[in-house]
């Protein structure tokens, strides 16, 4: 499997006990640094539930760890075909870990198409944990296999243990008023408590979900508790699982701090109501479902008592117009969407930049164009966010790079809208939304102050002694306008997507005006306070990769491979991506060779080569997956050597 962390004396002593533990009936009990494991099945198997606790009994045993659910695009595609193979990986570790690791050490295979969906990804030697009862002759024929795999010699390159997880499900629970398919049901319990065991996973947080989660149905509870305790005690008891496995918890990886595991929408929510809480203004949110941003709708619908006010629109359109109109009002507006939505809010967005109000545009990207694949991650919406709308309106990008980094991303992004009064676009994507970590817990004292000082009263002074309020005279620090909150005596003026006059805000269709309104806002864009971009170069390198997004797991883990291997090479990775940091152009220039890997064809790059003139070499995947750290660190030391 994974390579163990004790030295030859200790494996051998390891194998006295081993031999001395299968005299006495105790099984051994090996220790690995690491190791990856795939669960799947067909989508109403409850893969994702079975992923969730392993993963949450995990954190709480203080492992580092990260993950990658792997949903089907259908809502319910045909049951044991390939299109409804759902699956969840975690890779969970006594170190540092940056991705949910290149390939499972670890297969659990619930019917014949999650095996055939998943085992091109396994190496040989890795264990094969399937469901026999569902390899029926149908069942295999309706994925094209002839002949049994588990019968035919196709499998004899892995460790397979073949259990009949539903018969000895339903067998756990006959003494249940359950119908056979009702029992068939827990089937994913037993594989939960299987594994539980296997790895040492603690068990007192799944029970208490369990209770939580079907306390108005207490039967059914009880029935999953007892499927659950089955699958542990046949791990404990059978002679096929003859090991189980020893994973220390990481306690040099994570700095002191209480500690959850959190996903990346997850973490997006909690980021926006602290927002909210520190600029001291309402959070609304307007917004219309879609895969993958409508975690983040939910949640905060959950959060009524911190002030937060969710509205599920008719349409995108609707949506951003709610939380146009919340700005105006006063709120911390924020709109949700992915990549298709983006598409129909940027009239929209075109009108917030007109109006120079605060506003969060939050695009989960997936894969496109169109459609796409609503339930696989890309990042090929930046070219979108930076260019996507009629005329010269810039907007500010923010990009988070890990799942707890977007709690920090949307504080970031919330900073910048307020202070500048602008729309901001902060760019995740479905790897990060549904991908999970642990995240250390703030302290509140840690938080930005984000305050806002609304409009009080007149602020300029015509040339006959009058005072008036002018929506448009800007701070000469940030450029930003005065944000005058409807109903405020003696602040009354014009809104509107019509271009308005300098300073007055009166409409105006003179052409130097106009020419001066556009390079102000881009100058208010260009001007936005951004901290220098961070190189890592131990060595003195002379080829950088320079990432942003997602790609930052799989980038820094293929890094520390060439760095163990040798080879000299820098790093470093974009948060804003409008503006670009200040000194990105030195740095780019201080190298002889720049490698931007992205999951899209070259956008970053596109930007790059045009902005700083920097011959800058992409790598591209846009496959609906993230980056393996293997395929990179090859790809990198082909620069390297190049």
């Amino acid at each position: 499997m994974t390579s163990q962390v004790s030295s030859p004396a200790e494996q051998a002593d390891e194998a006295v006990v081993g031999e001395q533990r299968k005299e006495t009936g105790v099984k051994d009990v090996r220790r690995l640094d690491r190791v990856i494991i795939r669960f799947a099945g067909d989508s109403g198997d409850g893969m994702q539930l079975t992923g969730d606790r392993f993963t949450s009994e995990t954190a709480s045993f203080g492992n580092d760890l990260s993950t990658l659910p792997n949903f089907p695009a259908e809502i319910r595609a045909p049951a044991g075909t390939l299109p409804g193979v759902s699956s969840f990986q975690l890779h969970f570790a006594d170190h540092d870990i940056l991705t949910p690791g290149d390939a499972p050490n670890v297969l659990v295979a619930m019917n014949p198409a999650a095996l055939k969906a998943n085992i091109a990804d396994l190496p040989r030697g890795a264990e094969i944990i399937v469901n026999t009862d569902e390899f029926t002759k149908r069942a295999m024929q309706k994925v094209g296999y002839a002949a049994s795999p588990l019968e035919d010699g196709s499998l004899d390159g892995y460790s397979l243990h073949p259990v009949p997880l539903t018969t000895l499900t339903v067998e756990a629970l006959k003494d249940f008023d359950l119908s056979r398919k009702e029992a068939e049901r827990s089937k994913n319990m037993f594989a939960l408590g299987l594994l539980s065991w296997m790895y040492h996973r603690p068990t007192e947080g799944t029970e208490k979900f369990l209770r939580t989660k079907f306390a108005k149905k207490p039967q059914i509870a009880e029935a999953n508790l007892a499927a659950f305790r089955a699958g542990w005690n046949f791990g404990e008891t059978t002679e096929d699982f003859a090991v189980s496995y020893e994973i220390a918890p990481a306690t040099k990886a994570f700095p002191v701090g209480t500690y959850r595991n959190i996903s990346g929408n997850l973490a997006l929510s909690y980021g926006l109501v602290a927002a909210s809480q520190q600029a001291d203004l309402p959070l609304f949110l307007g917004s219309y479902p879609i895969t993958p941003a409508s975690d983040i709708l939910h949640e905060l619908s959950r959060h009524k008592n911190f002030g937060v006010r969710t509205f599920q629109a008719e349409d995108e359109i609707a949506g951003i117009g709610a939380a146009l109109g919340a700005a105006f009002g006063g709120s911390l507006a924020v709109t949700t969407t992915s990549g298709p939505g983006v598409a129909l809010k940027s009239e929209t967005i075109g009108l917030a930049v007109s109006l120079e109000l605060p506003l969060l545009v939050i695009d989960i990207q997936r894969g496109g164009p169109s459609t796409g694949l609503p339930t696989k991650t890309e990042q090929a919406d930046l070219l979108q966010a930076m260019f996507g709308r009629n005329g010269e309106a810039p907007v500010p990008i923010v990009a988070p790079r890990t799942p707890a980094d977007c709690f920090d991303a949307a504080l970031e992004a919330a900073r910048i809208a307020l202070t500048y009064r602008t729309p901001v676009m902060l760019l995740s994507d479905g790897y990060l939304a549904n991908g999970s970590e642990p995240w250390r817990i703030p302290e509140l004292d840690e938080l930005p102050d984000l305050t806002v000082q609304f409009a009080q009263g007149p602020n300029h002074t015509l040339d006959d002694g009058t005072e008036v309020f002018w929506p448009y005279k800007r701070d000469p620090q940030t450029l930003a306008r005065p944000w005058a909150v409807p109903g405020t005596p003696g602040l009354e003026h014009r809104i509107g997507g019509i271009e308005k006059e300098d300073g007055s805000g009166n409409i105006s269709y003179a052409p130097a005006n106009h020419d001066f309104m556009v390079r102000t806002r881009q100058a208010k864009i260009d001007g936005i306070a951004v901290p220098d971009l961070e190189v890592d170069d131990p060595h003195e390198a002379r080829t950088l990769v320079l990432g942003w997004g997602s790609t930052y797991g799989p980038i820094t883990a293929a890094v520390r491979r060439l760095r163990t291997a040798g080879e000299s090479i820098a790093q470093a990775h974009l948060r804003h991506l409008n503006p670009f940091p200040r000194n990105l152009g030195a740095v780019l220039k201080s190298y002889d060779k720049v490698v931007i890997p992205e999951m899209n064809l070259g956008q970053l790059a596109t930007l790059v080569r045009a902005k700083y003139l920097v011959d800058a070499h992409s790598y591209n995947q846009v496959n609906g997956m993230p980056f393996k750290a293997e395929q990179l660190a090859t790809a990198l030391k082909e620069a390297i050597d190049g």
